[in-house]
């Protein structure tokens, strides 16, 4: 047998010895004290942190059946644990038995997830088989060393013009998409699973209502664009320990990729529903509430999960995250925080949106830090050109709209208002335009050489 051959072998029995280990170990068990709200509490029963736990209860249909309740151990009060059900607490009573698994949660990786729709733990959504499982990894990670890291060098075109020109992006840079509700941020991000020069990409739908999943599939994604992605989804209804583990789970799976060498692209929609589910798990596990309501487990969350994506020693994992912004307020203390932690931001304008342009991207409000590293000198003085007219047109607005503008004051003015169509309509695109690396370069020269040119 070859070595390869002997490789995939071991790698398809590590289930099978997974579980046969399991079976053999000591049984550690407890007994269910409490059901409260979300959480479960248990007591005589020793597990760490992060452990599976599995919860006896009496089958509905067949009362001398146990079936057996996934849950997690989140916090320790003394003898007794904090656990929370995967999915949900129904039929759970005080007395059942609980017993320690001494697994932590895992997820099936390879390519074999390729063109599927899958949950957090690895179970197919989309009416097909089982996935064809290469390997299993754990959903915790941690991520790699800084001084392991590559460094940023190389463009990944997303096929979305307003953003390749004005926020360009680097192979392993974290962006985030801020925007309130109902201003394109779920179609923006079709665009880029459609548009992007990656390989693979990997998309975690987090929170997401039920309907729009399947639209976001066969509509947004498509076919083609499929076949190249896995979907990670856990819709508004699944219980919050579910929701949370999508982002880990997804974002393993990315890892997964990365290490076979391909270059990824990671897009999680969205973040803010994430520190929602971390939320309600740390409150229902005692964790007291901190600022605007979110206890202090959410704020050490964001970044161990955003830094596992990046230039990886291997391959690397571009990060799009969306966060949704409470009340249009972009200083909320979610937003805040992914903001300081990611490589730079997009922010939709409402206003852009209700007056009909799509992608609704304020250029002026998005800032991408790696574009020196990514882009020519020359590109990045057209971009910077092209801002300066849309700031002047910003500043000069008002008088413009009520005719005390005088044309020959500003240069810059003047100039902005002769190619304001042409700066719209540059950065309009619809969902299904494709908009090439080379074309949107040279269309955003040409806006920077007509602003130079009197009329």
């Amino acid at each position: 047998m070859s070595a390869a051959l002997a490789a995939a072998a071991a790698r398809a029995l590590e289930p099978r010895l997974a579980r046969a280990h399991a079976a053999a170990a000591p049984r550690r068990s407890g007994r269910v004290s409490a059901v409260v709200g979300l959480g479960v509490e248990v007591d005589g029963l020793g597990a760490a942190l992060g452990e599976t736990v599995h919860l006896e209860v009496a089958s509905a249909a067949r009362p001398d059946v146990v079936d057996v309740v996934e849950a997690e151990v989140v916090a320790a009060h003394g003898t007794r644990l904090s656990c929370t059900p995967l999915r949900g607490t129904a039929g759970l009573a005080v007395g059942a038995t609980a017993r320690a698994t001494g697994a932590r949660a895992r997820v099936p990786l390879g390519p074999g997830l390729l063109g599927r729709v899958i949950d957090p733990t690895g179970r197919a959504l989309d009416g097909g088989p089982a996935p064809l499982v290469q390997s299993w990894g754990d959903v915790e990670a941690s991520a790699p060393s800084p001084l392991v890291r590559g460094r940023i060098t190389t463009r990944l075109p997303l096929g979305v013009r307003v953003l390749d020109a004005f926020t360009p992006v680097g192979r392993g840079q974290r962006i985030g998409v801020f925007a309130g509700s109902g201003v394109g941020k779920s179609s923006l991000l079709s665009m880029i699973t459609r548009n992007n020069e990656a390989t693979v990409t990997v998309v975690a739908l987090v929170g997401e209502r039920g309907r729009e999943v399947r639209q976001f599939v066969e509509d947004d994604l498509g076919p083609e664009g499929l076949a190249r992605s896995v979907v990670v989804v856990a819709t508004s209804d699944d219980p919050p320990l579910l929701r949370l583990r999508a982002a880990f789970s997804a974002t393993r799976i990315a890892e997964g990729f990365a290490a076979a060498g391909h270059d990824v692209v990671l897009l999680m929609d969205s973040l803010t529903r994430v520190a929602q589910a971390q939320r309600e798990v740390a409150l229902s596990a005692g964790e007291p509430p901190a600022t605007r309501g979110f206890p202090p487990s959410v704020f050490a969350m964001m970044p161990r999960l955003l830094e596992r994506a990046g230039p990886l020693p291997v391959g690397s994992i571009t990060g799009v995250y969306t966060v949704l912004v409470d009340g249009d307020d972009h200083n909320e203390p979610v937003a805040d925080n992914v903001r300081a932690v990611l490589d730079g931001h997009v922010v939709l304008d409402r206003a852009i949106a209700t007056a009909g342009r799509f992608p609704s991207v304020d250029v002026l409000g998005s800032v991408s830090r790696l574009d020196r590293q990514v882009t020519s000198s020359r590109e990045l003085a057209a971009a910077a050109r092209v801002r300066q007219l849309l700031a002047a047109h910003r500043d000069a607005r008002d008088l413009v709209e009520v005719g005390a503008y005088v044309p020959g004051t500003n240069p810059d003015v003047d100039a902005a208002l002769r190619l304001q169509r042409p700066i719209e309509d540059f950065c309009r695109q619809g969902l299904a335009e494709p908009a090439p690396l080379g074309l949107t370069q040279q269309g955003l020269q040409a806006l920077a050489d007509a602003a130079r040119v009197a009329p």
